[in-house]
């Protein structure tokens, strides 16, 4: 085997004089636009995937505070007193095992539900208005609602028992699919991100085509040109992936300072109780620090893919 065959990087270097000029030449315009796609991509998929942690966390607390409660409807009939049915109801309610705390709305408030759909000013004392009694459940216990739905029906004629288990399937479904259109477009960034890296990196082959090109048949092995590329790309990708995911971070941050001011404000409750507090957490940024990273070992092995792929061609 000839030194050329022994040492195909030494021969780069000293048969063709270019000790100084990379095996990928440096084009520093590419080279930027490339780290900004990248940085790109990282900031979007970072965005989604904590969009996504955020939509499961504060639909996880829904569901939760809509599982500590349940309600009972008592609707007015003819020839009964509905106050003493009201208070026969909280007493069965109290009775049940697993029922921490039972409270029945007063004639107004029960009306007050209504001003969503009727409007406010209206006299409804006319009309038949149910009556709601709410029931918080203990922690860690489990209600007999069959026994509890038997129980009202037997000695309150009109008592409606509703454990909001429709709300909290539509809850389940409406979080299930946002994290799962959250996924497809997380991966829909990624096959941009490494399709945006393939063009770059055969655009980089293109340049040093020749180079390659002897290096390959004067028996340099495949795997020492793909760790060129593959270096170059790699610490490309570390750039943008910090740029995007760093900024990302920064977003979410400062929503969660934006949120704080917000919820403190008029209606804040109801922000709150909407949206959370726009706060990741630590497994959150973990989220994002991880995507980062992922990026660049991304960029690396789609740049080394692809510098094979095309030296198997030369063969």
């Amino acid at each position: 085997m000839s030194s050329a065959q022994r040492d195909p990087e030494n021969n780069y270097n000293e048969g063709f004089g270019r000790r100084d000029v990379p095996l990928v030449p440096p084009d520093a315009i590419a080279t930027r636009a490339l780290v900004t796609v990248i940085a790109i991509m990282t900031f979007l998929a970072s965005l989604t995937a904590g969009s996504a942690v955020l939509v499961s966390d504060v639909s996880r607390g829904w569901r939760q505070d809509v599982a500590r409660e349940m309600s009972i409807q008592l609707k007015p009939i003819t020839g009964r007193n509905i106050e003493l049915d009201v208070k026969k109801v909280e007493e069965i309610a109290r009775a049940a095992p697993g029922v921490k705390d039972v409270s029945a709305l007063s004639p107004s408030e029960s009306e007050r539900l209504l001003e969503p759909w009727l409007g406010t000013g209206l006299d409804l004392k006319e009309l038949p208005v149910p009556r709601m009694i709410v029931l918080k459940l203990a922690p860690d216990t489990q209600l007999d609602l069959a026994k509890l739905r038997a129980t009202l029906a037997q000695n309150v004629p009109g008592a409606n028992l509703d454990d909001h288990r429709q709300w909290i399937d539509r809850l389940t479904v409406m979080s299930r699919t946002t994290v799962l259109v959250a996924i497809v477009i997380f991966g829909l960034v990624l096959i941009a991100m490494a399709l945006a890296v393939a063009f770059a990196t055969r655009g980089a082959m293109a340049g040093s085509r020749e180079v390659i090109n002897v290096l390959h048949f004067v028996g340099a092995e495949d795997s020492y040109i793909a760790r060129q590329f593959q270096r170059h790309f790699l610490w490309l990708g570390l750039r943008g992936g910090l740029i995007g995911g760093g900024l990302a971070i920064a977003t979410f941050l400062i929503g969660g300072l934006l949120s704080h001011r917000w919820i403190s404000g008029m209606g804040g409750d109801q922000l709150e109780a909407m949206f959370g507090t726009f706060s990741l957490g630590l497994f959150g940024y973990a989220i994002i620090v991880v995507i980062g990273a992922s990026v660049s070992v991304l960029t690396g092995l789609t740049s080394r893919s692809v510098v094979f792929r095309h030296l198997r061609g030369l063969t």
